[in-house]
């Protein structure tokens, strides 16, 4: 097990137990969240070594490795996936300012983002962990997927945009791979990562039933505060945030499901509803949260 004496962000001893999470996905054991005093940074303790982490991601029911469509919230979240496709792509588009370039994904997963830049004609690379999905990447989409171990044999200073769609908060060591992401961009290019925020309306309502706390594989739980500490602390620059509309009614659902509501899916939706609408005029506090990073020009 992992443990910090003290905060993976700050280094300030003044860290405590902020609460108790269960994992109710897979294993249904007891996580602590711990929080920083001085920063205000969440993170999982005594989370497993990387190298035994890889357990707590074997079901079937991982949509993001398997594909699956069993279930409701599975056949939901493809749904919004769908949706969100576009959305993403124009995302891309507009944050980099290009039509077409060349992309790197980070966490690719079943290849679905990646398919649909590759079809909008940009140059597209995928890096992910889990097996079976890179084959489905690549027998599905005709992709060109490896694994995080063949990383560095990325040309550096390569890509437009590199993107993580809730990625980074499962990276044992996220200063690695924000270093990583730099040397890999053109100067000036940018960096898209969407995070969970416990910050948000709906984590603040659910608390430890908050599906997107999502222990031991979420590890660290940004907000945009303590975010901004981090890009700049891995020397990018934080141009901009804007919300993920639809993140909130699929982690509603669950968050009720966890907490034993009867009508998870009704109260779910109904309450999604008014936290995304107070998230228009609040993007801090949506669901999730798009940061788009810039490399500064050397």
């Amino acid at each position: 097990m992992v443990h910090h004496k003290v905060c993976p962000l700050c280094s300030s001893e003044k860290i405590f137990l902020h609460f108790r999470c269960t994992d109710h996905f897979i294993s249904k054991e007891v996580f602590e969240l711990y929080k920083c005093s001085l920063c205000g940074f969440k993170f999982t303790q005594d989370y497993p070594e990387e190298t035994e982490i890889g357990q707590y991601y074997e079901s079937d029911d991982y949509i993001s490795h398997s594909d699956t469509s069993k279930g409701f919230s599975n056949k939901l979240y493809r749904l919004v996936r769908n949706v969100m496709l576009g959305i993403k792509k124009g995302i891309i588009q507009n944050a980099t300012g290009l039509n077409k370039g060349s992309l790197l994904d980070i966490g690719s997963g079943t290849g679905h983002f990646a398919g649909t830049m590759k079809k909008a004609g940009w140059l597209v690379k995928g890096i992910e962990i889990n097996k079976k999905a890179r084959d489905f990447s690549i027998s599905r989409f005709g992709l060109e997927i490896i694994s995080p171990g063949q990383m560095s044999t990325l040309e550096a200073n390569s890509f437009d945009c590199i993107t993580l769609w809730h990625v980074l908060e499962h990276f044992h060591d996220p200063f690695k791979y924000a270093s990583d992401i730099l040397s890999l961009l053109k100067p000036g290019g940018k960096c898209v990562i969407a995070l969970p925020n416990c910050s948000s309306y709906d984590a603040k309502y659910y608390g430890q039933y908050w599906a997107a706390y999502d222990v031991p594989r979420h590890l660290w739980h940004f907000n945009p505060s303590s975010f901004r500490y981090f890009s700049e602390k891995t020397g990018f620059t934080l141009e901009n945030l804007r919300n993920l509309p639809l993140d909130v009614f699929y982690i509603s659902i669950l968050s009720e499901r966890y907490g034993g509501s009867k009508l998870s899916f009704l109260k779910g939706v109904v309450k999604a509803l008014l936290f995304a609408f107070l998230s228009v005029f609040k993007k801090g506090k949506s669901s999730s949260v798009i940061y788009v990073l810039r490399k500064i020009d050397s």
